[in-house]
Formats: structure tokens, C-alpha cells, sequence
């Protein structure tokens, strides 16, 4: 279990954007697990304490972030879960370049969920992987961080919400973006009303670093890997290369394409500076017209979400990277004063012509944001404090992302019954809002299951 998701982007960088369960289980770790939640006693880390961590999935993202967490020297590792025995290894040395005592090692995420001595887990596994761990470490005591996109559906998110709120625990999303201070500024200067009514605003990522990947036949997974617990909640399919590791993200079985692993990133961006109510209506437009391969998700999207008070707009696009004002990748915020554009170099306030109440801005970067992101996390975990990312806002930032996919899978505009958590008058697209796992594997909390 792994995920090599591309780190988002370094500053000024726009090629790095950067035995038994004690919660379970009748069959075999291979076919799954019919879930018997037994009562479990709560972590608990003071101030001065050391914090265990558990890593579930040790792929480039899950030895990245460990590899950030050892930053803090409260920080050890006990153990590090992952289905691929070249990926145990990776994350053994990430512990060993640490001068850190080497971990344990298990393939199977319950096996970390069963320890006493694992205080926080991360969870940097491919995206269909995120809500079980989540939610079973939860009720298993176990705070959590766990990458971007919070799950593959927002019927996951809901459920991942649920458990944390009910099991009391402290889980972050591994955004880092939410912790940047040149962002958190510019935000802070559309919200003071300075750049007048926002009526529009923009995020688009244009990536020409990104391969066609080709159509291989499918074969046989790699020696050491347990691929049908890589699969786990997921469709069962032969195995294709393609459909692994780092490219699982191009296909909806295992993620959402472009839209969830960098729209995310930068939805959450642009809401930051914008109030917290959920659009009305989306729609989605798209297709593979760049790369002649075997995805399923779109490499080229635009996706047009109607708010209460403004209209915004996303759009990707693989294989080619001018982007829009002269950016790979970015997001503006447009007001009747003038407009923010702001990417990992900074932000620059560009006045309206015919205004003169304000002055142009530039500001650069305030560096690499993950430290503060993680260093964030830690404390919430000794204070029991909300964290900056907490996990309401990181539904609501990734149920924004999945709803362009929906719109975009069917073809329509949608309306969004954000307390329910409903589409308006489409039973098909209303589908998509739910998750359908692969039996024997059941989520709890779910209420589209």
C-alpha cells in the first residue's frame, strides 16, 4: 500500500509542487475483514511526550512526510505499513538516514491499528485507500494524518467526519498549502474587502512535466507485492502497471485525476480567501486531447461552479505548461479593485485601471509550508485542538473537487443539496456521491454504502 502522488510544488518550483486486529476480523488480511469495533481506550500525549507514528503507505508522498514529521525530535517511528516489500524498505531508510531506530514492518494497516505504542498514524496510501484506515484508526484511539484528497467520494469524507468527531480525535489533512504564509496574507487581504466584490476566481494547473503512460498489457504484479490488498475496497482487476503506484490517480477506481490531486490543493487556496457556504450548481467539460493512452480521467477540465456571491473556476491541462498569466500553475482572485494572482513564488496585486485606491503589490514566497503544516498537526495532538486543515474543512475543500468529477462524469449541470449532501433531481450523478466497496470490505459510518 503506497502513494507516489507528486509532492506539490517547492517554492519557486513548478516541476516539484511537490496477527490479530484489535478492531477485527474473521477472514484473511488478503480478502478483507468484517468490522467488530470493540471499545479502545484513547491516545493520550502531554506536552513533553513523545509522539509514536504509524505510517501507512511508504511510497515517495509517505517517506516524504515522514521524513518532514522527523523535523521534530518529539517525533519517533514505531512501525511502517505498506502492501510493496520495495516500499518497506524505502521507508526503513528514511528512518535509518534519520539516525532513527529502524521500525518494524507489516503489510497489512491493521497491524499498526492493533499497537498500543502508535500515538498518530499517517496515511499517505493511493486515494481509495484513505477513509478505512481513517475512520478504523479513529476508533481505534489513533490520531491521523492523511493526505490530500480526503477520500474517493464524498460519502467517504462524510464517514471519515464522522469518525473523528464521535471517536474525539485530531485528523489533518495533508495540505500544506493551508499553512503558507504568503497565501494565508493574500487570503487575508481579500477577506478585509480590500480588493472590493469578488466576483470571480480562477485556479488552473497546466503540467507539461507529466508522461503519456502508454497502454501495456496487464501481467503479473511485482514480487512482493499483496495486490489484492493493494486493491482492497476497490474493483477487482487484473493487474496493470499503469494502474498502479504512481498512475493509480488516472483512473476513478482508485482516485479522481488531476481534479482531486492538484485541485485540492488549490481549491483549498481559493477558498481560503472567500466565505465558507457550499456552491449551488456545477458543471464540467473535458476529455483526453492531449495524451494518446489508457486513463480514464480527463487530462484537459474546466469545471465552472456557481456560489452564493461568485463564480468559480477550475481547469487542468497535461502535457502542456504556459498556463494562464504566464503561469504553470496559480490562482486569482478578481475584485472590482483589482485582482490577486498568487502560485508558490508569491502573490501580486494587479488595480483595475480605472480604480486608484490602490497601489500594485508584489510579495514573494514565504518558503515550504510543510514543516509549519506538520508542526501544526503535533501540537493539535498534544493540545486537542482543531487543527489549521481540520477535518470538516478538508471535507468541505475536497467535496468541492469531487463534485466537478461528478458534473463532469455526467455530462450535466448539477445542483448540490449541501445539507444533505445530495444531488438535486439526477439519480445518476447522485450515485457518484456514494461508494460502493468490494466485498468483503465495509466502511462504517457510511451512509451511501
Amino acid at each position: 500500500m503506497n502513494d507516489t502522488k507528486h509532492p506539490a510544488p517547492k517554492p519557486i518550483s513548478r516541476r516539484a509542487f511537490l496477527g490479530k486486529s484489535a478492531l477485527a476480523l474473521s477472514l484473511t488480511p488478503a480478502l478483507g475483514a468484517t468490522f467488530i469495533p470493540r471499545p479502545v481506550r484513547a491516545a493520550s500525549v502531554g506536552a513533553n511526550d513523545k509522539i509514536r507514528v504509524g505510517l501507512i503507505g511508504a511510497g515517495g508522498m509517505g517517506c516524504g512526510d515522514l521524513d518532514c514529521f522527523f523535523g521534530f525530535p518529539e517525533v519517533e517511528c514505531a512501525v511502517i505499513c505498506d502492501v510493496d516489500d520495495a516500499h518497506l524498505a524505502s521507508g526503513v531508510k528514511a528512518c535509518t538516514r534519520r539516525e532513527r531506530k529502524a521500525p518494524d514492518t507489516v503489510k497489512d494497516f491493521r497491524r499498526v491499528l492493533d499497537r498500543k505504542d502508535v500515538d498518530v498514524v499517517i496515511v499517505a496510501t493511493p486515494d481509495h485507500w484513505h477513509a478505512l484506515p481513517t475512520v478504523m484508526a479513529c476508533q481505534a484511539g489513533k490520531d491521523v494524518y492523511v493526505e490530500k484528497p480526503l477520500a474517493t467520494t464524498i460519502d467517504e469524507g462524510r464517514a471519515m467526519l464522522t469518525a473523528a468527531q464521535k471517536h474525539n480525535r485530531v485528523v489533518q489533512m495533508g495540505s500544506q498549502w493551508k499553512s503558507c504564509q504568503h497565501i494565508i496574507e493574500a487570503a487575508e487581504f481579500v477577506k478585509s474587502g480590500k480588493l472590493g466584490k469578488v466576483s470571480m476566481v480562477r485556479g488552473w494547473a497546466w503540467l507539461d512535466w507529466q508522461p503519456e503512460i502508454g497502454r501495456p498489457p496487464d501481467g503479473d504484479p511485482p514480487a512482493g507485492v499483496d495486490y489484492d490488498l493493494w486493491l482492497g475496497p476497490a474493483p477487482k482487476r487484473p493487474f496493470n502497471p499503469n494502474r498502479f503506484h504512481y498512475n493509480f490517480r488516472w483512473f476513478w477506481d482508485y482516485a479522481g485525476g488531476l481534479m482531486t490531486d492538484w485541485g485540492v490543493h488549490l481549491i483549498n487556496m481559493m477558498l481560503m480567501g472567500m466565505d465558507p457556504r457550499p456552491p449551488k450548481t456545477v458543471c464540467s467539460s473535458g476529455g483526453t486531447y492531449v495524451q494518446n493512452d489508457m486513463r480514464d480521467t480527463p487530462d484537459s477540465q474546466i469545471a465552472l461552479y456557481e456560489f452564493p456571491d461568485y463564480l468559480l473556476v477550475w481547469e487542468h491541462k497535461s502535457g502542456m505548461g504556459t498556463g494562464l498569466n504566464g503561469r504553470s500553475w496559480g490562482v486569482s482572485w478578481s475584485g472590482t479593485e483589482g485582482t490577486i494572482l498568487l502560485n508558490d513564488a508569491g502573490w501580486e496585486l494587479i488595480i483595475e485601471k480605472r480604480k486608484a485606491n490602490l497601489d500594485p503589490e508584489k510579495h514573494q514566497s514565504s518558503g515550504d509550508p510543510r514543516p509549519a503544516h506538520v508542526r501544526n498537526f503535533l501540537d493539535c495532538v498534544k493540545s486537542r485542538k482543531p487543527p489549521v486543515l481540520n477535518l470538516e474543512l478538508a471535507h468541505h475543500v475536497s467535496t468541492v473537487a469531487h463534485l466537478g468529477n461528478i458534473a463532469f462524469r455526467s455530462g450535466r449541470k448539477i445542483a448540490w443539496d449541501a445539507v444533505n449532501e445530495r444531488i438535486v433531481g439526477d439519480r445518476d450523478a447522485d450515485k457518484l456521491v456514494g461508494v460502493k466497496y468490494r466485498k468483503p470490505w465495509t466502511l462504517p459510518y457510511s451512509n451511501r454504502a
